[in-house]
């Protein structure tokens, strides 16, 4: 069995999500973002914008600074010329995935007929839940609110009695889970929901793939995106079970879509992707935001990179160690850093809240490296300043590199 050190299994990891590549020259492209969706699998969605959505942000770590009109093209809008790229489902939790890729998870909408919470909802209802399709019927891409407006303008004598906002937009969500509703756009983040047929090609949806066969594509395509994974790792990427996985992964082993490995200081067995080059250096530089695919489930986190993490958004401001929404930060292929940074549109800057290095990091590399990608994302973003506050070990030696 192939043996890979803790070093090799880190830069195989790295390199998997695209961080070995050089961003593109000039503009970035459909195509560009089009090649990457297919690289990461998707892009996980998140309502919370301290600086940016979640979704902007893997783009930007891997191909620099681009116009976010790209992105919400391919996902929220279709034309002749440019048919949609993107669709949201449960592919991680929500997230974009390739419109053709969505019938890899019908199994899944099987699963959440009824929705994926407040299935009581739904089953003790099922007039509202045929009121809320013939509504966007009617109405086109709508909002529940919309929704709700449009079936409480109805006769009295059509109301059901649990024909309320809360409710509406719970038998919404239910449809959607379900892959009858999917997302046609979404205006300042609120989703307008749209009967599926009318967003998606009819191939696509005519499309059927049996569970085993869609459960070992998704296997394949974790393990592509993931470079080398323990088993808990694969099962994490789209969400899926042990009975799942296991005999998904015995079908690649023996079909040598992967092969089995082992990485020192893994207490487990890996899986690496079949023809994966390992790569001799440490390369890759970013900014990664708490959603990002390289640092989706902690526990390999802190098994390729020594580096614990967790996202303290619901842990009192008193008890949060780091900050409310921190970035870690990666310089060389290696997690050397965390910043906590909102965007103040007011005060027209990036503000850096905290700042903290890793044990055994060269400072002033840090400092410099992370300085850069501060103002690249701060011109990104539109804000004309990076601020530095006064929280964290890095604060003064990366305030004194920005002031230069």
């Amino acid at each position: 069995m192939t043996r890979l050190s803790a070093a090799q299994a880190r830069r195989v990891a790295v390199a998997a999500q695209g961080f070995h590549e050089p961003a593109p020259r000039g503009p970035v492209t459909r195509a560009h973002l089009k090649k990457l969706v297919a690289r990461l699998q998707v892009l996980q969605l998140d309502s919370v914008s301290v600086s940016v959505r979640a979704h902007y942000a893997p783009v930007f770590s891997r191909l620099g600074a681009y116009d976010r009109e790209v992105l919400d093209r391919a996902a929220w809008s279709h034309s002749a010329r440019s048919p949609r790229l993107l669709i949201e489902y449960w592919a991680h939790e929500a997230a974009l995935m390739a419109v053709d890729d969505w019938p890899l998870l019908r199994w899944r909408m099987r699963q959440y007929q009824h929705g994926r919470w407040g299935t009581e909802i739904v089953k003790k209802n099922p007039r509202l839940a045929d009121d809320v399709l013939a509504a966007v019927a009617v109405l086109g891409p709508s909002t529940a609110g919309q929704i709700e407006a449009y079936l409480e303008s109805e006769p009295r004598g059509r109301k059901g009695p649990w024909w309320d906002r809360s409710e509406t937009k719970w038998v919404a969500e239910a449809l959607w889970s379900s892959g009858a509703l999917t997302t046609a756009t979404r205006v300042g983040f609120a989703r307008h929901y749209d009967l599926t047929e009318r967003v998606l090609p009819a191939d696509v949806l005519e499309r059927r793939v049996d569970e085993p066969d869609a459960v070992r594509e998704l296997c394949l395509r974790a393990a592509t995106a993931l470079g080398v994974a323990s088993e808990a790792d694969i099962r994490d990427y789209f969400r899926l079970s042990a009975a799942q996985v296991k005999p998904a992964l015995a079908a690649l082993l023996a079909a040598g879509e992967v092969e089995r490995v082992d990485v020192d200081g893994w207490n487990a067995p890996a899986y690496l992707r079949a023809g994966r080059t390992i790569p001799r250096q440490d390369k890759g530089t970013a900014l990664l935001c708490p959603f990002d695919p390289l640092i989706f489930f902690r526990p390999r986190v802190e098994r390729l990179f020594g580096f614990h993490y967790r996202i303290e958004i619901y842990t009192p401001a008193a008890k949060r160690r780091f900050g409310y929404y921190v970035w870690p930060f990666l310089l060389d292929g290696h997690l050397a850093g965390r910043v906590d940074i909102k965007a103040d549109r007011a005060a027209d800057a990036l503000v850096v809240l905290g700042a903290f290095a890793e044990d055994g990091r060269d400072r002033a590399r840090l400092s410099e490296a992370l300085a850069a990608e501060l103002r690249s994302m701060a011109d990104w973003l539109g804000l004309s300043d990076v601020a530095v506050g006064d929280r964290g070990d890095l604060v003064a030696e990366l305030g004194a590199v920005l002031v230069r």
